[in-house]
């Protein structure tokens, strides 16, 4: 075990926002206010960008009343950045650290943040000043290796969760096919949510399409069919990520073969552009309209409400924000740690319960996880493996109910 570091800490949020991603904000200013050999608690403005710049603010100075409030503010409350830094800007940000004699750097996102802190760490170490580099973890993608969950998914879950209960109420109040695209350009977790509020194959979502299984328009177009003969309507999930055998986005593929100039269309990251303009959702409308004439067709796009909902968090998924960001201060100061991620256990019994633990940088950085198999039931469904697994995390999500439908007499 090495001596205590002593120096100041800095922290950035980085990647698509939570609605509890500033829980774990101020358990890292908790924490770190309460540890002696930190000097100064800081934060950096829009990531690793303000640590280049060294836009930074005393969060040391913010008094606990604010905290719990900004704890519950959805979205980065110290604002986020989509950036991988080369060499050079490794580099500025080191030079900031020693500006600011900062010797503790966290950094909450996903497995993109992870490599950032990663390289950090490296370059700290090929120019011989001693740090210590913690990623926290976040996403509503739920697909981080390691850890049994993030951050930031349980109450994106509910949202979905909810949202779909609504629509589905609404959808059999005026029959019809509803379709939804839920975010997930590579992992259908959160897609797969929709499904924690059904109370029977009678509830909607009906379908349920994941980036995990080879998306098919023609089986798609049957699917569809099939269900609104059987029930008189339909509700759809789908993720974003839909693609054909050769790993294809549905929506390019589509876009080529009705030569629309959507087949061009890519996002800020240069990615194929999925969900954001609706475009998806209508693609897919519009073929069961083609396949199933006259009927009544709408397609929604979820977008970054299911991120940023205040209204609808899981306390649980707040809980565990907090400490992933308490107890990244925790091991950074151990001296048991130079580097690492935190990740969360969930542990045995009958109540749901979690502890976290610290993983390598490496096991975290780059590459996101999949669903695994058990949680898919056939090409459009997800299995009760996946329900047991994701109820917890959204702290529960009550059933609707029906009129009895008495007789009158």
């Amino acid at each position: 075990m090495s001596e205590t570091l002593r120096g100041a800490a800095v922290i950035g949020q980085s990647g698509g926002p939570t609605v509890v991603i500033n829980q774990s904000l101020v358990g890292y200013i908790e924490a770190a206010k309460e540890a002696g050999c930190i000097t100064r608690v800081l934060g950096a403005r829009h990531g690793v960008k303000g640590m280049m710049e060294g836009d930074l603010i005393d969060l040391g100075a913010e008094t606990s009343e604010l905290l719990e409030r900004i704890a519950k503010v959805p979205a980065a409350a110290l604002g986020s950045v989509r950036m991988k830094p080369g060499p050079e800007d490794v580099a500025k940000v080191i030079e900031t650290f020693k500006r600011y004699d900062i010797r503790y750097f966290f950094y909450i996102g996903g497995n993109d943040t992870a490599e950032t802190a990663h390289i950090v760490e490296q370059v700290s170490a090929e120019q011989g000043y001693e740090m210590r580099c913690f990623h926290v973890p976040k996403t509503i993608d739920n697909d981080l290796r390691v850890t049994d969950h993030c951050p930031g998914y349980g109450s994106a879950a509910r949202f979905v969760a909810h949202a779909f209960q609504g629509d589905d109420r609404d959808n059999r109040s005026l029959p019809g096919v509803k379709i939804n695209v839920v975010m997930g350009r590579h992992a259908g977790w959160l897609t797969a949510a929709s499904a924690l509020g059904r109370r029977s194959d009678a509830d909607g979502p009906h379908l349920i399409y994941l980036p995990e299984r080879v998306f098919d328009p023609a089986q798609f177009v049957a699917d569809v069919a099939d269900v609104y003969n059987r029930l008189g309507r339909c509700i759809v999930a789908v993720s974003e990520g839909i693609h054909d055998a050769d790993s294809k986005p549905f929506l390019q593929v589509y876009a080529e073969q009705a030569g629309s100039a959507l087949a061009g269309q890519k996002d800020s990251h240069g990615n194929v552009q999925l969900s954001g303009t609706g475009a998806l959702g209508d693609a897919l409308a519009n073929l069961v309209k083609v396949h199933m004439g006259g009927i009544r067709v709408r397609a929604d796009t979820f977008g970054y409400l299911q991120r940023s909902f205040p209204a609808d968090c899981s306390a649980i998924d707040q809980a565990e924000a907090r400490q992933v960001g308490r107890d990244a201060v925790a091991a950074a100061i151990s001296g048991e740690y130079k580097s690492g991620s935190i990740a969360i256990r969930r542990m045995e019994g009958a109540e749901y319960s979690s502890e976290t633990f610290v993983t390598p940088l490496h096991t975290v950085a780059k590459h996101t996880k999949d669903m695994p198999d058990e949680y898919i039931s056939g090409h459009n469904n997800v299995s009760q493996a996946f329900l047991d697994y994701a109820m917890p995390l959204t702290g529960g999500v009550e059933p609707m109910a029906d009129l009895s439908n008495h007789p009158t007499t």
